[in-house]
């Protein structure tokens, strides 16, 4: 099998670590032998079923073992797995798959009705259902010979100002980045990796594969609970943690507690962490962090290790990759001037080959980042904003066109804009500004209400202004820098109340 490849992967760590332990999630613990079988095994169940190679299949599942069964099976098949935000729902999760356009969806049964409501017409398996493919249900089959530049998975991705994008994953960027994480970490087959990000996310979806790279365990739970995250770093005996932005400044704003620091984890991946909290994280936790630079459509560009950093700082480029700063002309702009972030690559496949719908990226060619960046005259580059308008919160991007759709389909809405105001668990809040229709009344909570039933979670807006009008330019369009500059006021209706920076059933 071709090594570059998601079943060659499999396919390598299984003759090489054999029973060391590889995977330990929902109760299951799994050898690199058990989970080269699992793979062929699925594999064969989803092929008893249907399933053929170059098909897609979507999954709206959660962190668990029948999910990675899912991705890997997938993968020894030849199929393309589609795994999708477990909290997509409405109009966004029926653009998701008609986007995608899968054969078949594996999914919860609440999950599972949502796809229905939402005009899904392809094959379902519920979770635990008779008829669900697991590896218990099947013999094993021979691996489909996959290339480097097949499609292997299809992420989404928000949109910074229309709708998401999939984005055509091939197998060799997944190999890719399992060597360049594991290598920026310095992990080695003594290691246990330790995520609860979901597995629909590119940060967490690799975790697997820099664990097959060296040898190393990887431990996954189902979700984040700063009340509980220590305690399962210490029970699952990790040395190295993932992390987003946003999650740094959450565990550091707990009271101190007991066994903090009563864990064997030294070093963690923690993109986007704000820099004047790097050293009091160390400090207290006893955890070195690591940025970088990576992206759904790229891989690890630009990163840094556990012993050469800088905090606040993504780090420098990393071998086999190029990167540059241009302006609006994307023409290269001298070192500390700010500008957008251009990219590319020499490794054969590492980046996506494009979005759905779309013509594949021609090899090595730059590609647009959408970061506002600096470089400094050593090489070390820093992250600003990014350039269009996307809103970062609790680790998840928020296209601002899906709120702004969102909060449009109210009856007594005529215009609105989202845009982005601090935190004070670093990253960003979703603000808006609406502008009521002719002879209508807005109550911001009726619109929180809306919105929770059109949107994620997470991207229902925090902080509400009913305005009579909106900052427009000369041409008509909406002037979002005035808005971000004016925030929040006294008149600003607050979802969460007099407690800021908390939201109800936190933990």
């Amino acid at each position: 099998m071709n090594r570059m490849t998601i079943p060659g992967l499999v396919d390598a760590a299984a003759t090489q670590f054999g029973d060391r332990t590889f995977l330990r999630t929902s109760g299951v613990r799994r050898t690199y032998e058990e989970t080269r079988t699992a793979a062929a095994t699925m594999a064969g169940a989803l092929a008893a079923r249907g399933c053929r190679p170059g098909d897609r299949v979507a999954a709206l599942l959660p962190n668990r073992v029948e999910l990675v069964d899912l991705i890997l099976g997938c993968a020894w098949l030849g199929a393309v797995v589609v795994p999708l935000h477990t909290a997509l729902h409405g109009r966004l999760l029926r653009h998701a798959l008609q986007e995608a356009g899968p054969r078949f969806l594996y999914a919860e049964g609440e999950s599972a009705q949502r796809a229905a409501d939402g005009g899904y017409e392809g094959r379902v398996w519920v979770l635990g259902a008779a008829d669900a493919p697991t590896p218990a249900t099947a013999e094993a089959v021979a691996p489909f010979t996959s290339q480097p530049g097949d499609t292997g998975a299809v992420l989404f991705t928000s949109g910074t100002t229309g709708p998401a994008r999939g984005v055509r994953c091939p197998q060799a960027q997944f190999v890719w980045w399992g060597r360049n994480v594991a290598d920026a970490l310095r992990l080695t087959a003594d290691d246990t990796l330790y995520t609860c990000l979901p597995l629909f996310h590119t940060n967490a979806l690799n975790t697997l594969l820099q664990a097959m790279t060296v040898g190393a365990q990887v431990a996954v739970d189902e979700r984040f609970s700063g009340s509980r995250y220590w305690s399962r770093v210490a029970e699952t005996k990790a040395t190295c943690v993932y992390l987003l932005g946003a999650m740094v400044p959450m565990l550091f704003a707990r009271p101190p507690a007991p066994g903090e620091r009563a864990h064997r984890a030294w070093r963690g991946l923690a993109p986007a962490t704000p820099g004047p909290l790097w050293h009091p994280f160390r400090e207290r936790f006893g955890i070195t962090l690591v940025d970088g630079f990576g992206s759904t459509e790229t891989n690890l560009v630009i990163g840094h290790t556990p012993d050469d950093h800088r905090p606040g700082f993504m780090g420098t480029v990393r071998a086999g990759f190029h990167a540059k700063v241009v302006g609006a002309d994307l023409t290269p702009v001298p070192d500390g001037t700010p500008g957008e972030l251009v990219v590319r690559t020499e490794r054969e496949f590492a980046f996506a080959t494009g979005y759905l719908g779309h013509p594949k990226e021609p090899p090595g060619s730059w590609r647009r980042t959408g970061d506002r960046v600096v470089r400094d005259p050593d090489g070390w580059f820093r992250f600003i904003d990014r350039v269009k308008d996307c809103i970062r919160r609790r680790g998840e991007n928020i296209s601002s066109y899906e709120v702004e759709t969102a909060l449009r389909a109210h009856p007594a809405v005529a215009e609105a804009a989202a845009f982005p105001v601090a935190s004070e668990l670093a990253e960003e809040e979703v603000m808006v500004a609406v502008v009521p229709r002719a002879g209508c009344a807005l109550d911001p909570a009726d619109l929180a209400r809306h919105c929770a039933a059109e949107l994620p979670g997470f991207a229902v807006p925090r902080y509400v202004d009913i305005v009579e009008a909106l900052p427009l330019t000369e041409t008509g369009k909406v002037r979002k820098a005035a808005l971000r500059e004016r925030g929040v006021t006294a008149v600003t209706w607050d979802r969460c109340g007099s407690v800021r920076g908390t939201e109800p059933g936190a933990s």
